[in-house]
């Protein structure tokens, strides 16, 4: 999956995700290189103290976040990506979400973006791994599908031309959903919204009642 990803990312070559039943889907790596895309700004406006925007791939968001003067950094498993997003002026850090992550809970925002909310195709595990990492009072950003789609898990294989990688785990987590799967993580939403087409929840710490609260 790396090799195919990268060659995408150095030599702009076709990727697309090939899904169990044979459907294959274009996989937007340009734009991901590129200039913020629409609806960008709505999330970025959301990003309030030390932002850890995770799977940052060629860095647009921890770069465009670092230009704001928001202290971020992002991460991801790809060195490609994190060549690219150090050019782009991103701070970044070589790892997985699930692994040795800088500042475990002191981050005031962690980011999802991109779809990355797939990533290890169990979205609860990997909330309950945002939590972790979040500061008590900091919030997570996901985007997630649209009102009309529907939550998934799959196995995924990534091709280019006659190259095929490996499957992987993936899933895509339906705004219908986003809810309950925030609460098995600990988590709850505090907001939901769209932009061009995209939607995002803002997901925090559930508050618990304190001694005061119950007298």
């Amino acid at each position: 999956m790396g090799a195919l990803y990268s060659g995408a990312l150095r030599d702009g070559r076709r990727l697309e995700a090939v899904y169990p039943d044979g459907t294959r889907v274009a996989v937007p790596v340009e734009s991901w290189r590129g200039p913020l895309l629409p609806g960008d700004s709505t999330l970025l406006a959301r990003c309030t103290g030390a932002t850890l925007d995770v799977g940052c791939g060629p860095g647009r968001l921890a770069a465009a976040l670092r230009r704001k003067g928001v202290p971020a950094v992002g991460i991801d498993v790809n060195e490609d990506a994190l060549r690219l997003a150090r050019a782009a002026g991103a701070r970044v850090h070589r790892c997985s979400v699930f692994g040795n992550v800088p500042w475990p809970g002191r981050w005031d925002t962690v980011l999802l973006a991109d779809g990355n909310i797939g990533i290890g195709g169990l979205p609860v595990v990997l909330l309950r791994r945002v939590a972790a990492l979040l500061s008590p009072t900091g919030r997570a950003l996901v985007e997630v599908e649209g009102p009309d789609a529907k939550s998934s898990r799959t196995r995924l294989r990534l091709a280019s031309g006659d190259r095929v990688s490996r499957t992987f785990p993936w899933a895509h987590l339906a705004l219908r959903d986003a809810d309950g799967a925030a609460a098995l993580a600990g988590l709850q939403t505090e907001e939901s919204w769209q932009a061009a087409g995209r939607w995002f929840v803002a997901l925090r710490h559930v508050q618990r009642p304190t001694e005061t609260d119950r007298r």
